[in-house]
């Protein structure tokens, strides 16, 4: 059995990134850049104007007030074609093409126009209102660099390089395989003595989307270890990633491992030495990747989180630690010393501070929805005092 951090680094260490795709902008999102985003024109491309006013030479208002004729217009993608001469000035609009001879651009607001004329009634300050040309960005310069994670503001980064598609990591496919006789579909357990509803899969699927996995299948599997092996070969042959929940432990029925073998299973680690989370275990049958998760809620959950989030995130071009990323807070109360397993409690945050769950049973489906993080306690150490920093993940 290994510990956790060991398990992390199998991870980060037998785990590469999957497939690379050409998506389009629009279809981007959320996706991590397996090739850098490099700018294919200059923003802007020219100096245009950063206010709505009338473009001017210096020289023509040295002395104020003034008035100067006005040569023509400049918009947003329509400039004006001519320079501006002795005398002379040109209207212009936000993002407009600064002409030709212009030193600045004087606010509309500072202008009073009568026809062809516009007065200046005081020499303008120094701020010039012109962007110049490359200012945010010059052609060939590069914007966001491989392994980035595509947020609607890396889109808009993109979009202003000038690129229709882009480069990224594949979401990997992933089927999840529930196993138990006792497991019912959600709405019809009432019907059926014991039965007991799966919800399991219902929160790793959701867990894995969040972390960029595309679900391809759910199955629910009674202890038929014929019908078990048969799903997963199929599960193996259509996935990148089979997750099993369940029948992990060392029961007459629990053949989540046995059910891969026929396929090829070459484990990485089989359980960690963590609670919950013990019989979690990751292999490899054929092309897919396995993990086995356990079979109750809270536990299962939780090595998700800890373990499947992070494997994800090798699939698709990222390192474990932007899954793992520990913080610290105080403990609102003391913790009770902790066993041979390293410990992750369920907590919420309170004015700051760690408030621990009271239902911490890794069967519990309730007190999931008011887990808001966890908190990491090592093996084996005696209590720990209210008020000292604890490590905490975002759960």
């Amino acid at each position: 059995m290994i510990t956790f951090d060991e398990a992390v680094a199998l991870i980060a260490g037998s785990i590469s990134p999957g497939s690379i795709e050409t998506q389009t902008l629009d279809r981007a999102a959320g996706r991590i850049l397996a090739q850098a985003v490099t700018a294919q024109i200059d923003s802007p491309r020219a100096d245009v104007s950063a206010m709505d006013g009338y473009a001017v030479r210096d020289e023509d208002l040295l002395s104020c007030p003034a008035s100067l004729s006005i040569a023509g217009e400049s918009f947003a993608g329509a400039g004006w074609a001519g320079r501006i001469e002795s005398g002379q000035c040109v209207r212009i609009f936000t993002g407009a093409p600064v002409p030709e001879g212009a030193d600045r651009v004087v606010i509309q607001e500072n202008v009073r126009r009568e026809g062809d004329i516009a007065w200046f009634g005081e020499k303008p300050g120094s701020s010039r209102h012109i962007r110049k040309r490359g200012n945010d960005f010059q052609q060939e310069d590069e914007l966001l660099s491989a392994g980035y994670r595509l947020d609607p503001r890396a889109i808009v980064t993109a979009a202003g390089a000038d690129l229709a598609k882009l480069q990224v990591y594949a979401r990997p496919r992933v089927t999840i395989l529930s196993t138990g006789d006792e497991l019912a579909e959600p709405g019809t357990a009432a019907a059926r003595t014991h039965a007991i509803p799966e919800s399991v899969s219902f929160g790793v699927a959701a867990l894995a989307e969040q972390w960029g996995a595309s679900v391809i299948a759910r199955q629910r599997l009674a202890d038929d270890v014929a019908l078990m092996t048969e799903a997963a070969g199929s599960a193996c042959a259509a996935a990148d990633l089979v997750i099993v929940t369940g029948g992990a432990s060392v029961g007459e029925k629990d053949f989540a491992k046995r059910m891969f073998e026929p396929h090829g299973l070459e484990l990485i680690f089989s359980k960690a030495a963590m609670k919950p989370g013990k019989p979690v275990w990751l292999g490899r049958a054929g092309d897919a990747l396995v993990m086995g998760l356990p079979g109750n809620p809270t536990s299962a959950m939780v090595t998700a989180r800890l373990l499947l989030a992070p494997l994800i995130c090798r699939l698709t071009g990222r390192e474990v630690k932007a899954a793992l990323e520990w913080r610290e807070a105080p403990l609102s109360a003391s913790l009770p010393p902790c066993g041979g397993r390293e410990t992750f409690h369920r907590a919420r945050l309170a004015d700051g501070k760690v408030q621990l769950l009271s239902n911490q049973d890794s069967s519990a489906q309730q007190a999931l929805a008011s887990a808001e993080i966890l908190v990491r306690q090592p093996p084996d150490g005696p209590e720990i005092p209210e008020g000292t920093l604890a490590p905490i993940l975002d759960f």
